[in-house]
């Protein structure tokens, strides 16, 4: 049998202490690299990070990349082939109470870790992850695909547009010629079990559902591109190791999301979600006034399939159903860790058939 490409690889990982990080951090530990984190504290309580333990961690350093030296530092210090970086103000109503820190974290943030990069030798691959939110977004719903604009309305989209850019900039300007293979991922609205982020729309329903409450949802009709978290942790996975082995066809930025046809209206995943969850489970709508925010949203994912083959493993209506179950188990005393092998292992089980 061929060893797995990561094994024994010397990974830092930027945001490891989040949900996706997480998630991430279990996914690599399986496979047998060694990762190093690097980020605050987990932005929650509870958090998926402190629940499901430090699986696979060379090393946990609680750091804000918004620290130039001490981003430097510690790639200096952890030496790794390649870094991911995840860390970010991921929220977008938080981005309207804290323009300023959305932007020093998610532009300057990007820009430190790039910049960060052209002094560390080991590094051979960067992966950044971004968002869907990326796009200039006139609300008609088309798909879309990786050359259109870049723009965004909230300061998070902003953000992550303006990180978009200086990675664009580094790739072309410095890395490129140094033989470093750069790529950026704009992942749709990630859901899965061990999310209890604020303003987000299932760990706010699952919250309600526990307490007995009824869940205001703010726009009912938008859709989103939802998918289960292990689709783009695969995904970025897989987009590393072809910059490790360095593939130049993949140095460049990828959508991962489900297919438009399964795109969902906001109102289809709370309905699911009840469904799931039974036992009196209700959501009602809100209608604000609220921050403005897109109608809809939808991702072109060809060039992943086409480049990659990176398809979806979980339908979008599925994941909300796992999303649930997730969450009623913790309740009823589950391990993290354990639902997340389980979670895992299914998720490479289906790859597996799928391959072949």
């Amino acid at each position: 049998m061929r060893a797995d490409p990561w094994l024994g690889r010397r990974v830092l990982l930027t945001g490891h202490t989040g949900f996706k990080g997480t998630w991430l951090t279990h996914v690599l530990a399986r496979k047998g690299a060694q990762v190093a984190g690097l980020s605050l504290d987990p932005p929650t309580d509870p958090s998926l990070f402190e629940l499901a333990g430090r699986k696979g961690l060379a090393g946990d350093r609680r750091l804000d990349v918004r620290d130039l030296a001490g981003v430097t530092a510690a790639l200096e210090a952890d030496a790794p082939e390649v870094v991911l970086h995840l860390a970010a103000q991921p929220l977008v109503r938080h981005s309207y109470r804290e323009p300023a820190l959305t932007f020093a974290t998610n532009v300057m943030g990007t820009l430190n870790v790039l910049e960060a990069v052209m002094s560390a030798p080991s590094v051979r691959a960067v992966l950044v992850v971004t968002t869907d939110k990326v796009y200039e977004n006139d609300g008609q719903g088309r798909p879309f695909a990786e050359g259109d604009a870049l723009g965004g309305h909230d300061p998070y989209s902003a953000s992550k547009a303006a990180a978009e850019l200086v990675t664009q900039s580094y790739r072309a300007s410095f890395l490129a010629e140094r033989g470093v293979l750069v790529a950026s991922a704009r992942a749709g609205n990630v859901i899965g079990g061990g999310d209890f982020a604020r303003d987000r729309l299932l760990p706010d329903l699952i919250r309600a559902f526990e307490s007995g409450e009824v869940t205001r949802i703010r726009n009912p009709k938008a859709t989103r591109p939802f998918q289960h978290v292990l689709d783009p942790i695969f995904a970025y996975v897989t987009l590393a190791e072809r910059l490790l082995a360095g593939d130049g066809s993949a140095a460049q930025a990828f959508n991962f999301g489900p297919a438009p046809s399964d795109v969902l209206e906001v109102h289809q995943v709370a309905d699911r979600a009840v469904a799931t969850w039974g036992a009196g489970a209700r959501w009602t709508s809100d209608p604000g006034p609220h921050p403005a925010e897109a109608p809809a949203l939808a991702l072109d994912p060809t060039k992943a399939a086409a480049t990659l083959g990176v398809r979806p493993i979980f339908g979008s209506l599925e994941a909300v159903e796992r999303t649930v179950a997730f969450h009623r188990a913790l309740r009823e005393g589950a391990s993290a860790e354990v639902l997340m092998e389980s979670e895992i292992s299914e998720a490479d089980r289906r790859i597996a058939s799928r391959n072949g």
